[in-house]
């Protein structure tokens, strides 16, 4: 009897182990990325005590809406607990409410190009993927963008609401994809 609660106590912790630690990483911050479009790895979300600007590394939540809903079907973005149980977003902020964003083979902000932002007519399985039209930044919306070629960003979804804005994104521990 003694030997079965000892197995039945080691199974519990084994179980409850890496569930308080997610708990504990998920209220101090800490989310692990596993998407190539930054480096893989522990990240941490800082506060961000001032206004969104050009070049901030940042994590946002997603608007729930059926482009996302398809994105995660598709595998572009993850299941995850921002609204609509998608997983938050890395992004480089690279447009701000009031600019103006124009979109050809590539993306230009205030005719400024944006580095390696060759649009993809298709994704890795060959599906089509639709290009934001472009237009201007609305009010309270950022303009997001990845280096990576593979990257689902605005050039895709166009902008998206800066109230999903969760802070600054920190890498703690990563690696190149």
């Amino acid at each position: 009897m003694k030997r079965g609660r000892v197995g039945i106590i080691c199974v519990a912790l084994l179980v409850a182990l890496p569930i308080a630690l997610s708990g504990l990483g998920w209220l101090g911050g800490f989310r692990i990325n596993l998407t190539p479009s930054y480096p893989l790895g522990l990240w941490r979300i800082i506060p961000l005590h001032r206004q969104v600007g050009i070049g901030d590394l940042v994590f946002i939540c997603p608007p729930p809406t059926r482009t996302f809903e398809l994105a995660r079907e598709r595998g572009y973005v993850r299941s995850g607990l921002c609204p609509g149980w998608i997983s938050p977003l890395i992004k480089t902020v690279t447009g701000l409410p009031g600019q103006r964003v124009e979109i050809g083979n590539a993306v230009t902000i205030e005719n400024e190009p944006i580095v390696a932002s060759t649009l993809q007519r298709t994704d890795g399985e060959g599906r089509m993927l639709a290009a934001h039209s472009g237009g201007f930044v609305p009010d309270d919306h950022v303009y997001l963008h990845s280096d990576f070629a593979g990257s689902y960003d605005s050039r895709y979804f166009g902008p998206i609401p800066a109230d999903g804005l969760l802070g600054l994104a920190w890498p703690v521990i990563t690696m190149a994809p």
